[in-house]
Order: structure tokens, then sequence, then C-alpha cells
């Protein structure tokens, strides 16, 4: 099959290098599920992909380059639907909606978190939630901003790994109940619109 992305200087937004783009990340994915991101091979990539070796060039640096480009891009949809939790007090459907969204893509997330690319994916969710945190403002707190971003990316994407490490398929609602317990209720305690419900709560 010939290069899919064989014309030279075609714009980023050119529907030829999208598809080009989209099919090498969908490549690394499935390599990922086959051995670690240190054995996977730029000539893997291209191979697979049916793209041409110099062509991946125009569209990555690196190997690296492209896994950070895949990460990010399952970020970004990650943290859409954890931002409300900056919001609301109804965390537990937030978890909800992190763990169905995980689900729909799990293939691409067990890729992820078990073929060598969990720090890539740590290090951009931490970015990413960290910039979401500062547009939203700090509140005064006991516990620093940046170690509550990072206590709770780590957390949740330990749970995540074991989740999709079972054999056996723990229930998204009974995930969303570990999440919302072990992580998100402790972390946002005292954010303040979520303090009041957090003292309800214990009373009750």
């Amino acid at each position: 099959m010939a290069d899919q992305d064989a014309q030279i200087g075609q714009e980023p937004g050119d529907a030829r290098a999208v598809r080009s783009r989209a099919a090498l990340r969908a490549t690394l994915v499935s390599l990922l599920e086959e051995k670690p991101f240190e054995q996977v091979t730029i000539r893997e990539i291209t191979g697979r992909a049916k793209i041409g070796y110099a062509t991946f060039f125009r569209h990555f640096p690196s190997k690296e380059a492209l896994l950070n480009d895949l990460a990010a891009d399952q970020i970004s949809g990650l943290t859409a639907v954890t931002l409300p939790m900056l919001h609301s007090a109804d965390t537990r459907s937030t978890s909800r909606a992190l763990f169905v969204y995980v689900w729909e893509h799990r293939k691409i997330w067990s890729a992820l978190l078990t073929g060598g690319a969990a720090g890539t994916v740590k290090s951009e969710f931490v970015r990413q939630m960290r910039q979401l945190a500062a547009e939203q403002g700090q509140f005064e707190s006991w516990l620093p901003g940046d170690l509550r971003v990072a206590f709770a990316v780590a957390s949740t994407l330990e749970i995540l790994a074991w989740w999709l490490e079972q054999s056996e398929s723990v229930g998204i609602d009974k995930m969303a109940d570990i999440l919302d317990r072990l992580v998100v209720t402790p972390t946002l305690a005292d954010a303040p619109h979520f303090e009041g419900v957090v003292k309800k709560t214990r009373k009750g």
C-alpha cells in the first residue's frame, strides 16, 4: 500500500495529515499491547501503519513525541469528564463518568498503563490537571495545591491500572465508589463548594 501521506508540504490540518496521525496513534496502541514502549521502533510503527518512515518525522520528531500526543489526547478526554469535580459536590457521578470514559476507551488505556507508558501518562495528566486547577483558582488549605493534584492523579491512575488488569471485571459503580471514597472526597474535603457537604455527611 502506498504511503498515506506522501505529498510534501501539507498543512497540519490537511485531512490526509490528520488521517496519518490517527493511524500512527492507533498503531502505537496495537504495538503497546504486544511489547513495552522501550522495545517499539519507529520502523515498526510506520511499517504497520503503512506510512513512510520519512513521513513519520513530518508529524513527530520521535516515538516519544507520538506517545505524548496519544497520552495528551486521551487525558484531555478524561479531564473533560473530571472537570465537574472542581465545581460540584456530586463527585460520585463524576467519578462514575471517569470510569465510563476509560471503559469505552479501555483498549487504549490498558495499553498506556501497562505498556511502559504509565510515566508519560502520569506526567501529562498532572500537567493538564495543574493547568485546570490554576484556571479555577487556589483556595486556602492545609494541603499544597501541587501536592493535591499529584496525589490525586497518581492514586487515580493506580486504581485504573488495577481495574483494567482484573481478570473478572469489577463494576463501574463499585469502582466509582472506591475512587470517590479513597481519593476524591479526601483531597477535595476542604474545597469551598465541597466542605459543607462533607461535614453534613460526617454528621450523618
